[in-house]
């Protein structure tokens, strides 16, 4: 009872990501994909950085911290958006909720590259039930009023966006176990949040102009806009505050487990606001690609032998 707030909290931001993806197939389909990213982030980054200097965490990063920051808002930010928006512009809301699970494999993966992790038997497990479910979510979706072609387009981008956002986990990790060379610790998540946010957004600012010059100023229609606004406001500021508080106070495990009703939410909402289609081939690749996750993330039981 005393942690109800907090998991409400996290119900919030499951739901809030779950509308995120026909968020996102709206505004893909209303102006350009960088700068409906530009137009997020600045609004993002604004109420980013009045929460840290309100939460009493304002700090200016160091030049040792600025090239880790740099390399994450790189990939969390531009990267991530552009396989994002670009993504979301072929396929499904409800189909991308799903691919986007497939992030938990890529940073175990990475990890065993990076952090010096051990490939294990229950990976590939999990692995290989999540690829038969992409490989359902491919051929039998029930989207079929999209084209078999731009699906599976879109989905590969998605599958992009898993990974880019895997590669923002390893280097939140890294970032956050040990300090720069010209600091003292490390800064903490909500820190390298914002700054990253900032640094993606400068990333962001040439590409949006040069795509700016070539189709014109981008004018959001009224949905874009609120669009737009949700996906800054809710799934970026007052999610990722509302997630992070919740791995403060009740754990990163725990707070992870409601990541998982981010894909059926995901999956609803395509069908309520966007009248996606519903089939078993969703749920069956639900449950592969989720039951795949919760097995390579599991650890094994450790029993003590009778002496």
């Amino acid at each position: 009872m005393r942690n109800i707030l907090t998991h409400l909290k996290l119900l919030s931001v499951a739901t809030i990501w779950g509308f995120g993806w026909p968020a996102g197939r709206v505004l893909a389909n209303d102006i350009e994909p960088f700068a409906a990213s530009w137009i997020r982030y600045v609004i993002a980054v604004v109420l980013f950085l009045v929460f840290l200097r309100l939460a009493n965490q304002w700090m200016v990063p160091s030049r040792g911290e600025w090239k880790r920051i740099a390399l994450i808002g790189f990939f969390s930010t531009c990267v991530y958006q552009a396989f994002f928006m670009f993504g979301m512009q072929y396929t499904a809301a409800g189909d991308a909720s799903l691919m986007i699970t497939f992030n938990p494999f890529f940073t175990a993966i990475l990890a065993i590259f990076f952090l010096d992790e051990k490939m294990t038997s229950r990976l590939a497990i999990g692995l290989t039930l999540g690829i038969s479910g992409v490989a359902i979510l491919f051929y039998y979706s029930p989207n079929v009023d999209i084209s078999f072609t731009d699906r599976a387009i879109g989905d590969l981008l998605i599958a992009g966006a898993a990974l880019s956002w895997a590669c923002n986990t390893i280097l939140m990790k890294k970032a956050m176990l040990l300090p720069a060379e010209d600091s003292k610790k490390p800064l903490s998540p909500l820190q390298l949040t914002v700054w990253s946010s900032v640094a993606g957004l400068i990333f962001l600012t040439p590409i949006m102009a040069i795509e700016t010059l070539e189709y014109g100023i981008p004018k959001p229609s009224f949905d874009g806009w609120i669009a737009v606004v949700f996906l800054a406001v809710f799934s970026t500021v007052i999610s990722y505050v509302w997630f992070a508080d919740g791995i403060l106070i009740i754990g990163a495990g725990k707070s992870a487990l409601y990541v998982y009703l981010v894909p059926p939410i995901g999956i609803y909402s395509g069908y309520l606001l966007l009248d996606e289609k519903l089939g078993s081939a969703l749920l069956i690749s639900f449950i592969l690609i989720v039951g795949g996750v919760a097995i390579a993330q599991s650890k094994p039981s450790k029993f003590k032998e009778a002496s």
